[in-house]
């Protein structure tokens, strides 16, 4: 697995943690162990998104880091990848 591959596959797997715990905190909002878990997963998916930004670019629109230069089109669109 390259670089790229395993950083997407972090930032996936932080997405599914905080997607899951969200669903948790609906219904029970003042859980501290789910707020701290939600934050610890928050934190690590930031950190792996800011990681990929630097070494392949944007991975969404909105990661667009250039105030001179919309970078978005500067990368490979999803179906030009190498398989």
């Amino acid at each position: 697995m390259c670089e790229r591959q395993r950083l997407l596959k972090q930032i996936q797997m932080h997405d599914f943690a905080i997607t899951e715990v969200v669903l948790y905190l609906d219904g029970h909002p003042t859980c501290q162990p789910a707020l701290a878990y939600y934050e610890k997963h928050k934190k690590l998916r930031d950190e792996a998104v800011a990681l990929y930004n630097q070494q392949f670019g944007p991975l969404t629109m909105r990661e667009n880091c250039n105030p001179n230069r919309w970078t978005w089109v500067d990368d490979p669109w999803p179906w030009e990848m190498e398989a």
